[in-house]
């Protein structure tokens, strides 16, 4: 048998600590639609409650700020939410025959 007693002390050993790992948080993007002449305004703000979970009221205020502005945000998520997001927007609004336009920016 083996000499090896894992209860005995020995000063000879090292302490060791782990490490914990450092977590970054991952970036996120922010969703945006863009104004354009034709999509009406109520299905502006259809997809907004639908695709965003915005009140009415909420809604009505970003649709009017993309009015205005030309631009608005609806919602930041990670990655793979807002490209998701993007996509079934911008599908969504050529299967009703409107060019509304949602991308998405980095935070």
């Amino acid at each position: 048998m083996s000499d090896f007693d894992p209860y005995k002390h020995n000063d000879d050993d090292l302490a060791v600590q782990e490490a914990k790992p450092k977590l970054k948080r991952p970036p996120l993007y922010k969703v945006i639609l863009l104004n354009d002449d034709f999509t009406p305004m109520d299905f502006v703000i259809e997809i907004l409650m639908d695709f965003f979970s915005m009140s009415e009221e909420k809604a009505t205020r970003v649709m009017l700020q993309i009015h205005t502005q030309g631009v608005g945000v609806c919602g930041t998520y990670s990655k793979d939410v807002a490209e998701t997001k993007v996509y079934i927007v911008n599908d969504y609004s050529r299967e009703n025959q409107h060019p509304l336009m949602c991308s998405m920016e980095e935070v």
